[in-house]
């Protein structure tokens, strides 16, 4: 199956642009940067269609990031604008008051506070500096359910949410970006563990079972099915109640 980057980098850039002509005229794109392809390619797309001048990055370390260095070479390669905000004081007062109220903390509630931190942080400094929000998920992880609904799924915007994670790095080479943005290993940012470590197998195997139909081992066809169906809920509206007046 052949993917043309170059032509599918060019396409996005056109929808960027068509996008904020409808429904951000004259606002910046804000991002989250983390230092990892996604956010690097969404910000490197957005450059290209807006001008570096309408890009804003916001990296939001919680605490101590170890790979921070690499968040600040990207802001720095692409030269945008950037504001280093760190989530730790929000945090903490989060998790006081939960431990206030409850007698324990879930490992899921853990993860997942930090991104829904990090997206109302995007969302308060947009509104800031008449922004709009671009999601950074890609299909990869959206099929698994490796985001957080209200966290990092959230945005105004997602311009990779169809494409795998092969297809993102080709797209991000189409750019020109260097290889420590493009094929830096895959990691959160809030555990020790890797994202393939955490999935239990490697994008290149999803990818491929996602665009071809294959995966020659069973247990993992089996956990990726399972995943995708648990987690379909998060790319879906929320489920209304229709309610019709009576005449």
């Amino acid at each position: 199956m052949s993917f043309d980057a170059e032509k599918v980098k060019n396409d996005i850039v056109a929808w960027i642009r068509d996008w904020f002509e409808k429904n951000g005229k004259g606002c910046k794109a804000v991002i989250g940067i983390s230092g990892g392809k996604d956010s690097s390619v969404v910000a490197a797309l957005c450059a290209e269609a807006l001008g570096r001048e309408n890009v804003f990055g916001v990296m939001m370390p919680n605490g101590e990031q170890f790979d921070i260095d690499v968040s600040k070479a990207l802001v720095e390669h692409l030269g945008i604008d950037s504001v280093v905000f760190n989530i730790k004081g929000a945090y903490d007062g989060v998790v006081t008051e939960l431990m206030e109220h409850f007698d324990t903390f879930t490992d899921q509630a853990k993860t997942n506070l930090p991104p829904r931190l990090r997206m109302a942080v995007l969302y308060a400094v947009s509104q800031n500096i008449n922004g709009r929000v671009a999601n950074t998920c890609n299909l990869s992880e959206d099929w698994v359910g490796y985001n957080t609904k209200f966290g990092d799924g959230a945005g105004d915007f997602s311009p990779l949410s169809k494409l795998t994670v092969q297809e993102v790095k080709a797209v991000g080479r189409a750019l020109g970006l260097p290889s420590m943005f493009v094929d830096k290993v895959p990691i959160d940012g809030l555990q020790a563990k890797t994202d393939e470590d955490n999935l239990g197998f490697t994008y290149a195997v999803l990818d491929r079972y996602i665009r071809e139909g294959i995966c020659e081992d069973p247990e993992i066809r089996e956990k990726i099915d399972r995943k995708h169906e648990a987690n379909l809920f998060k790319l879906q509206p929320m489920p209304t109640f229709e309610y019709t007046p009576e005449d």
